[in-house]
């Protein structure tokens, strides 16, 4: 629901309470929790494919799988979660994502897959969209604040969790972990769903045509939603290839396996405290400028990934990237909302979401291919560079076009 806007609305009272804070650190929590599971693949990656006997791009399907899934499973569950509530579409995603981990935790390639499949499409799609749509409500004044900060669940999770997962993926194997992560996330994001308190009343403003026309360019809207997802999908490939990949590269170039997870816990730290600096910005100059920001960065960081494979330089880098690309998505929720009304974001904002997770899920899985092919990265990350100035392009049209969008 929208918070107070146009003439008037500066001066009407705002939704937003202590209680909207509460809850977005509460929801903060559920996503740390729920972010581990994707992560568990990603430190586990070279373990599992040496288990499975099979190629660095098969188990990197498995990472897309996921992403896509999420994103894919995201727009039935933003719908869904209007219509039978948030509480029962969390606690849905916690059982799904259980699930999916027990199933992978089999030890074949299928149950691998199946696995993944389950957990994106039906756990995390049901956790985080529809939580993002759900924390959208609460805030009108600083909604950008309060996405980039359960957005961080991501970050806060890849620093949590990545050492604690190599240790264990060491000690009693990544089967055994994928269980026990399993059953935590039944223990805390199940009754953690059953919690969560309905969104406030808000009053509603006007949408008409000619304020949507003034806020599209003159464009139709969803041309502009295309070109949003479009954009969405540009970005987010250059964005998979250290998230995905950087324990794999680190071990590729004589770094250990421990200094590797650490590396990526680095970089998410990085992401999670630049986050929050994003969130302001976007409240200040709306969520498009903020995605063109964000985006000139992470251009600059990939291109010093490509450059760089000495351990002391890489964990600077790691952190260069993080800071750069952290406020990308979060933005794009932002910027949805910006544009269009809020009774379209429960399709919307999870459409834009599917559009970066696949590009999220090919760029993670084609670095695979081309690591295969070439056996180096260097390869995909100059794929990345180039995807990365076409997302450049897009956003600075769409920047150009659009006003800001909020009054």
């Amino acid at each position: 629901m929208d918070g107070a806007r146009g003439d008037s609305g500066k001066s009407a009272a705002s939704i937003e309470t202590r209680a909207s804070w509460r809850t977005a650190w509460f929801v903060l929590a559920i996503l740390t929790i729920a972010y581990g599971s994707p992560l568990l693949i990603v430190v586990g990656l070279k373990p599992i494919q040496e288990a499975l006997n099979t190629d660095r791009s098969a188990v990197s399907l498995v990472i897309a799988l996921v992403w896509i899934g999420t994103g894919l499973g995201g727009i039935l569950m933003g719908w869904l979660a209007d219509r039978i509530g948030i509480r029962a579409t969390v606690a849905m995603g916690a059982c799904m994502t259980a699930a999916g981990l027990a199933l992978s935790s089999l030890g074949s390639t299928w149950a691998l897959f199946v696995g993944h499949i389950l957990l994106g499409f039906l756990g995390n799609s049901a956790i985080h969209p529809p939580l993002l749509i759900y924390i959208s409500r609460w805030f009108d004044r600083r909604r950008g604040t309060a996405i980039a900060l359960i957005s961080s669940g991501q970050y806060f999770a890849g620093v949590v969790w990545p050492a604690l997962f190599e240790r264990a993926i060491a000690s009693i194997g990544w089967q055994t972990l994928m269980t026990a992560y399993g059953l935590l996330v039944l223990a805390t994001v199940l009754p953690a769903a059953l919690l969560l308190r309905p969104v406030p009343a808000a009053p509603q403003y006007s949408t008409d045509a000619t304020a949507q026309d003034r806020q599209c360019g003159g464009m139709r809207p969803n041309v502009v939603q295309a070109l949003m997802c479009a954009a969405a999908f540009c970005c987010c490939i250059p964005m998979a290839l250290p998230q995905a990949h950087l324990v794999a590269f680190c071990a590729d170039v004589g770094i250990s396996p421990t200094r590797s997870a650490t590396m990526l816990s680095v970089m998410l730290a990085a992401a999670f405290v630049a986050r929050q600096a994003w969130g302001a910005l976007a409240d200040r100059i709306g969520g498009l400028g903020t995605v063109l920001a964000g985006s000139c960065l992470q251009a600059l960081a990939i291109v010093a990934f490509s450059l760089t494979q000495d351990e002391a330089g890489l964990f600077v880098v790691a952190a260069a990237y993080g800071l750069g690309f952290a406020g990308i998505i979060p933005a794009y929720a932002v910027a949805v909302r910006d544009v269009f009304p809020s009774s379209e974001a429960s399709w919307r904002m999870p459409l834009t979401l599917f559009a970066g997770m696949s590009g999220m899920a090919v760029g993670s899985w084609f670095a695979g291919v081309l690591y295969d092919y070439f056996g180096t990265y260097a390869p995909a990350f100059i794929a990345g560079i180039i995807f990365n100035i076409a997302n450049l392009l897009l956003i600075g049209f769409l920047v150009l076009r659009l006003p800001k969008a909020r009054q």
